[in-house]
């Protein structure tokens, strides 16, 4: 049994190069995006609770939906393809790091704000020295969270033809072939485990750090 997985394997490199490159750049893309839009204005929120609150409801709401959906309401409005494919992704993985930004942002000692201030620092100053780094693990484990989402919901983007390692997935239950089902899996379980390791390290390191110099 074995066998035919290598067999599959040696016959259809190119493929699987192939799909497993579309996947990571589907998901780098997406994530990018999330944290280019999330981070700055999840900085904004923070300062600004009246608005926070529907704004992050809002946001939240959209992980109630679920990733096929959003990849499928892209269809009528952006077609088919790569870029529907980033946006709907960019979409699920919005609420995990904007509601960690606001939410980190918010938990910081308002102690240590006003010890700062008394310091003479300005506004943009204590978010960017102060507030920010001691943030930085929950933000982190926003971003981890979202990374492992997109690239998990990725695999639905062979739907709407983003391509991605679905393709394998989907042909091979289309034709009744289960060596490429299963190493279509296997490799999307296995790149959504490396995402969620490589990012949870990053995270233990960085509150390391910050634990180090605080101590």
């Amino acid at each position: 049994m074995t066998g035919a997985y290598v067999t599959w394997i040696a016959g259809h490199r190119s493929i699987l190069w192939r799909t497993f490159a579309e996947h990571v750049t589907l998901s780098v893309t997406a994530l990018a995006i999330v944290l280019v839009i999330a981070l700055p204005l999840g900085i904004g929120l923070a300062r600004r609770p009246r608005l926070a609150a529907p704004v992050v409801g809002i946001v939240n709401a959209l992980r109630t939906v679920p990733s096929l959906a959003l990849l499928v309401i892209m269809l009528p409005v952006l077609g088919t393809g790569f870029l529907p494919s980033v946006v709907a992704l960019t979409l699920y993985g919005l609420p995990a790091v904007l509601v960690n930004t606001v939410a980190g942002l918010r938990d910081v000692d308002s102690n240590i704000v006003e010890a700062a201030r008394g310091q003479g620092l300005s506004e943009g100053q204590n978010v960017l020295r102060i507030s920010l780094p001691l943030a930085t693990p929950v933000i982190l484990a926003g971003i981890r969270t979202a990374a492992v989402q997109i690239v998990s919901a990725a695999t639905l983007a062979v739907f709407i033809g983003g391509g991605g390692l679905g393709e394998l997935i989907s042909a091979g239950m289309g034709l009744l072939d289960i060596p490429q089902l299963v190493i279509g899996a296997l490799a999307v379980a296995l790149l959504a485990l490396v995402t969620e390791i490589a990012f949870g390290a990053t995270e233990r390191l960085v509150a390391g750090r910050l634990l180090g110099s605080t101590a």
